[in-house]
């Protein structure tokens, strides 16, 4: 017998994601461009379908996008069916019994979601929509960055570590979120070497909500022991690559303590070296050109004839003193004047040993 789908608005919703099936049931497109971290991707229509049953609603009515629909939705019932019973035989963490729980959601919890919630709650999934769709939690998304978070600030020049200081940090139990993890770059004109492409700003945004969820849940649950109860975030420009920290985040980001790694110079330069000297010689080059006109024309020539020559490291020790002139401005520019900077002395690049020191000034 079928029972009536229940609907969730966003934050029900979210709590139940935690340990069942979420599936998005927009065109591949849309998931593409930006989707709830974790959701599987079980599109109703193709991009092109979409469009054409878009254009009856608007031109010509609800009933004509709904046949139209229905014609494209028909022969897809088995293949949705098998393609979740597939994806749910792959978390551990969920219960594989008939009455698995699945979440589905479209863009605005609409006739996509009601379509493909009545096909598995007739095949016997246990199936919750959500209130308003993807959009909800966009506006939900949007919500998170206008709290307020015990954020700390880890600071230091470049070749800090700072990223491998976070990572350690998190090793040993603090709360930490990776900004250019999540950004799939490093910040400077060489951040993109090595990495994944760049996530969709929208979906940026997605998963710094979604981490900085988990964080409050857990610091929510911590004991009294201050380190439980900090959230640790890389001192940042505003950019990292192509993506925006939200604006109101990052002004919260800025008023806070910075902790500044202060590391000699000649141990953070053996450290960039050792961490972009690997890269081809020609893409090296093209990095450095791409900030040409900050660095001055001078400066550009000697670092390019350097790396040409394979004096990599005189060729970061150029670009490490730019950049270090360049973090020295940022590090007051747009920061709360009440804000404090403790310097945290360190002789090396050595994360574990690093992350206890700061820790030690909390």
């Amino acid at each position: 017998m079928l029972m009536a789908i229940t609907k969730l608005p966003i934050n029900e919703f979210l709590s139940l994601a935690k340990n069942s099936l979420v599936l998005d049931v927009r065109s591949p497109g849309e998931f593409l461009q930006a989707h709830i971290p974790g959701a599987h991707n079980i599109s109703l229509f193709t991009d092109e379908e979409r469009k054409v049953v878009g254009t009856a609603y608007k031109q010509q009515s609800k009933q004509a996008a709904i046949k139209i629909g229905l014609s494209y939705f028909g022969v897809k019932l088995l293949q949705m069916v098998e393609a979740v019973e597939a994806i749910v035989k792959t978390k551990p963490n969920i219960q594989q019994t008939e009455a698995t729980v699945v979440l589905v959601h479209c863009w605005r919890g609409g006739m996509r979601s009601a379509g493909v919630a009545w096909l598995l709650d007739l095949y016997g999934y246990k199936v919750y929509t959500l209130v308003g769709g993807y959009k909800a939690y966009r506006n939900w998304v949007l919500a998170q960055f206008e709290k307020t978070y015990p954020l700390a600030i880890l600071g230091g020049y470049t070749g800090s570590g700072k990223t491998e200081v976070l990572q350690a940090l998190a090793k040993q139990g603090a709360n930490t979120i990776d900004l250019e993890g999540l950004a799939h770059h490093k910040g400077s004109a060489f951040g993109a070497l090595g990495q994944l492409a760049q996530p969709s700003q929208e979906h940026f945004e997605n998963k710094l909500a979604f981490v900085l969820r988990e964080l409050t849940e857990k610091i929510s649950t911590a004991t009294n022991h201050p380190h439980q109860h900090i959230i640790w975030i890389e001192d940042e420009s505003q950019r990292i690559g192509n993506l925006i920290i939200p604006t109101i985040f990052f002004q919260e980001m800025r008023k806070k303590q910075v902790y500044f790694l202060n590391i000699p110079f000649d141990e953070r330069l053996n450290f960039i070296d050792a961490q972009y000297g690997k890269f081809e010689k020609t893409v090296l080059v093209n990095a450095v050109i791409r900030i040409k006109k900050r660095l001055g024309g001078l400066e550009t020539k000697n670092t390019v004839n350097f790396l040409i020559e394979d004096q990599t490291k005189e060729a970061f020790r150029i670009l490490l003193h730019y950049y270090d002139r360049v973090y020295f401005k940022a590090l007051s520019n747009n920061r709360d004047e009440t804000t404090a900077v403790i310097k945290v002395e360190a002789t090396e690049v050595n994360p574990t040993v690093n992350a206890a020191l700061v820790l030690a000034n909390i």
